[in-house]
């Protein structure tokens, strides 16, 4: 008979958690699989074949040069406002106006166009690139500014100033900007050669270079110089950010304004670089999907440019679909299906890691 202590129990070994980028993957891959499989039910319930209207997606979206061509072109506007709308929401800024802000980019890029003139494209390129920023800088300043000052909800502002801003874009075209041959339709008189933004590959032109460089610029100011670390400071605590000496008014002022500016900047290209003119409804909603893309892209620079080429593919496909008998709004009601499936599983997946922060501090804890 042994008189010696009872040996503890042996522990059991701790299982090997997938890395935190593995999971966030894999939540936005699953969503956007489960809102396909959604949709899929629904065309189904409707009298359509899934499979049929999903390859004529595909086929539409990439199944020729042409359609390549479009998708890319489409992306360019997705990925510069998407890439706004993420540094607004890195600092804790609702920007809701991207569709506003780029139509008062248009309108200072066409404004330069339609009056320039004989000037030479050396000059009026640069001029019409740097107005369309300036112009959505400007319109987001405005909310910006109630937000510093003043504590207005800037998702109520930047909300109605989008509408403020389609509208005026209206009165133009219908009134002093009006094309007189046009027989009373909504659009301009067409941009100079000048004006044209030059082409990199069929139809996509250089805006898709400014959306790289875009890119590639937020990723290095948010995750490796001071201004970065301020914005994302003041997006986890703003009290904080404050009592750390932060200026929080002026980085609103400040990200507001280049938030504004891509997205002012997307509306430069679209005028100037696909359509070369300004007309209503030149921004099928590219604001507003701006912000989905932003937020299945985990508010991340980089993944912002791959999830606009993704929903940029969706809205092309969805346009090829009219001709297979199913509405185009599949696309848009896809859309807000991946984004409902990613914000539930990202819920999901914090509840997750919580329950497995407790149950790892209970290990821990001494008997």
């Amino acid at each position: 008979m042994s008189t010696g202590a009872a040996a503890p129990p042996l522990a059991r070994p701790a299982r090997a958690e997938p890395p935190a980028w593995v999971e966030a993957v894999g939540v936005r891959a699953g969503s956007i699989v489960a809102a396909f499989a959604v949709g899929a039910v629904f065309l189904a319930a409707t009298g359509h074949d899934p499979a049929h209207a999903y390859r004529e997606m595909a086929v539409g979206a990439f199944g020729s040069s042409f359609a390549v061509e479009q998708t890319l072109v489409k992306a360019i506007p997705l990925a510069l406002a998407g890439l706004g709308v993420a540094l607004a929401f890195t600092m804790g800024l609702w920007n809701v106006g991207a569709e506003g802000q780029l139509a008062v980019g248009a309108l200072a890029a066409s404004w330069l166009a339609l009056s320039a003139g004989g000037l030479p494209a050396a000059v009026v390129l640069p001029g019409l690139t740097l107005l369309g920023a300036l112009g959505g800088a400007a319109w987001a300043l405005v909310p910006a500014a109630l937000r510093a000052y003043a504590g207005v909800n800037e998702i109520i502002s930047t909300l109605m100033l989008n509408y403020v801003a389609l509208l005026w874009v209206d009165y133009l075209v219908f009134g002093a900007w009006a094309d007189p041959t046009a027989f009373s339709f909504p659009y301009s008189r067409r941009f100079p050669e000048a004006a044209h933004l030059p082409r990199l590959y069929g139809d996509v032109h250089a805006g898709a270079l400014a959306a790289l460089v875009a890119a590639a610029g937020l990723a290095l100011l948010l995750g490796r110089t001071r201004w970065g670390y301020e914005i994302r400071t003041i997006g986890a605590s703003q009290a904080a950010a404050r009592y750390a000496g932060i200026p929080v008014r002026r980085r609103i002022l400040l990200v507001m304004a280049t938030s504004g500016a891509l997205a002012g900047l997307a509306g430069a290209g679209e005028v100037s670089g696909v359509i070369h003119r300004i007309q209503q409804g030149l921004s099928p909603g590219y604001g507003f999907t701006a912000i989905i893309v932003a937020w299945v892209a985990q508010l991340r620079p980089w993944a912002v440019v791959l999830v606009a080429v993704l929903f940029a593919a969706l809205l092309n496909g969805g346009f090829v679909l009219q001709t297979a008998g199913v509405p185009a709004a599949i696309a848009y009601m896809l859309q807000a299906m991946i984004l409902t499936f990613v914000l539930a599983g990202e819920y999901l997946l914090r509840r997750l890691r919580r329950r497995r922060a407790v149950a790892a501090a209970r290990a821990l804890a001494p008997p």
